[in-house]
């Protein structure tokens, strides 16, 4: 039995690491290229400003600042530029290399604009990084590979996304207790709300604006179905809006940079931590706004929604269709992302991990915010590990991973309290909700630190290529 565990251990824990993990402290090998003359103002500019577009990649799809500040400078170390010093803020990237003390340093600049996740490109630069690492190709040949990667359209259609969110939407729906009713509604909520927004964002909308319009579109659905089954008396139509509009919530917080902005506070980033931390609020506070506006709306019409009885705590005949559910959202959240085929396994385990760690949590005395911090604990352990056995970067499985159990729900009856005169229990819910946020945020950034000690790489090999130099260096030596 101790032998089957073993091998099970490591085949999950592989040979395998992740380009993050090959950035340590004396595990970078000696640069395969001759060291650039400082007095090569051009070569040295060249590999800033690939290092730079790499980073600005790296930057945009959610990497940490530390993490991507160590990746640019792996990158300009193998080129053979090594006294650099790398500042990473919010939207902007400044490297300098210093080149003595008689001549000025040559600094490179990246302004990092928005633009919606594409975890497809964040792999392409990670495969970029390790060929940089490994075969040593030229600058400019790193250059060309990495425009391709910006200028690179989604590797699936539109729809495709559309479905997919629609379909995380669903699963977080019956996550939340709904039955099939509830889970087409969300879906077809969803639908309406990805293309409305996407059509907003074409003619440059602010996002802020984008997040209202998707709090107000995943109240009025909800609302008039749930008019309707009372009116009629279908016992088909009657659901509780809360599951959809809890849904919809979660849908329009899963594409904020959360474990970003943890991430950067623990590990040494506080401005870029904050920045992103107050970007996150921001959006959160259109959500409320839509949300608000379409309950009022509703108000006014003679609608009113009941009051919330739904409840994300597991029964245990409940636990198995709501665990599959929590993975198939967080499968679906990657396939909404542009996530390669390879990742989208490793992220509906991720999702299953969160989901059925959570659900064992439920059973115990222990509070939302450390399940939530359990459970994500576990994704960015278990899922870090998975993650680095089939070469995916493992921000995408951590991401994935923990947004099913997003406080999708404790947002809404925050506002439902604030909006019906229940101050006190809606500010008591929207602490609730920050508190189970920043728990996975740092639990998944704990697991994944952990994940990386335990794939803690040895100093590498030379390669083949350097070991046939030698060889035939030693060989003109005799002769």
């Amino acid at each position: 039995m101790r032998e089957y565990i073993g091998r099970a251990v490591r085949r999950l824990t592989g040979t395998r690491q992740a380009t993050i993990d090959t950035i340590e402290p004396g595990s970078i090998m000696v640069a395969p290229r001759r060291p650039i003359d400082r007095f090569d103002v051009g070569a040295i500019t060249e590999v800033l400003d690939l290092a730079t577009k790499i980073g600005a990649v790296l930057l945009d799809s959610g990497t940490g600042a530390i993490d991507t500040s160590s990746q640019i400078r792996f990158v300009a170390s193998i080129y053979g530029v090594e006294d650099v010093d790398v500042d990473v803020t919010y939207n902007t990237i400044v490297v300098v290399a210093r080149r003595g003390a008689t001549l000025p340093p040559i600094t490179t600049m990246q302004t990092v604009h928005y633009r919606s996740l594409d975890f497809t490109r964040l792999a392409a630069v990670d495969r970029l990084v390790r060929r940089i690492r490994d075969s040593a190709i030229t600058p400019s040949t790193a250059h060309r590979i990495v425009d391709q990667i910006i200028a690179a359209k989604h590797p699936y259609p539109y729809w495709v996304s559309t479905f997919a969110w629609g379909l995380m939407a669903s699963g977080i729906s019956v996550l939340l207790g709904g039955d099939v009713v509830v889970a087409v509604l969300a879906w077809l909520t969803t639908v309406v709300t990805v293309t409305f927004n996407r059509r907003l964002n074409r003619i440059g909308t602010p996002i802020f604006f984008q997040q209202v319009a998707g709090g107000f579109i995943a109240v009025v659905p909800a609302a008039l179905v749930y008019e309707l089954g009372e009116k009629t008396g279908l016992q088909s139509l009657s659901i509780t809006p809360s599951q959809v509009i809890a849904a919809g919530i979660v849908v329009l917080l899963s594409g904020l940079s959360l474990v970003g902005s943890v991430q950067d506070a623990i590990t040494g980033a506080p401005i870029t931590g904050v920045a992103r931390f107050f970007e996150l609020l921001l959006m959160t506070g259109g959500i409320i706004a839509g949300v608000g506006i379409g309950l009022r709306l509703m108000s006014s019409v003679g609608i009113y929604l009941p009051t919330i009885t739904s409840s994300t705590e597991f029964a245990p005949v409940d636990v198995p269709i709501r665990v599959a559910s929590g993975a198939i959202a967080a499968f679906a959240f990657a396939l909404a992302s542009y996530a390669e085929r390879r990742a989208l396994p490793i992220a509906f385990l991720g999702g299953l991990i969160g989901a059925g760690v959570a659900a064992a949590a439920s059973f115990l005395p222990v509070g939302d915010v450390i399940a939530a911090g359990l459970a994500a604990t576990c994704v960015g352990l278990v899922g870090g590990l998975l993650a680095r056995r089939a070469l995916v970067p493992p921000l995408v499985v951590a991401i994935a991973g923990i947004t099913p159990l997003l406080p999708g729900l404790a947002v809404y009856r925050a506002l439902y309290g604030v909006l019906n005169d229940q101050t006190l229990t809606g500010l008591t819910w929207m602490a609730a909700a920050l508190g189970v946020g920043c728990a996975l945020a740092a639990g998944v950034t704990l697991g994944e630190f952990v994940a990386r000690t335990l794939r803690r790489p040895r100093l590498p090999v030379a390669p083949d290529w350097a070991r046939r130099r030698r060889e035939a260096r030693a060989a003109r030596r005799r002769w």
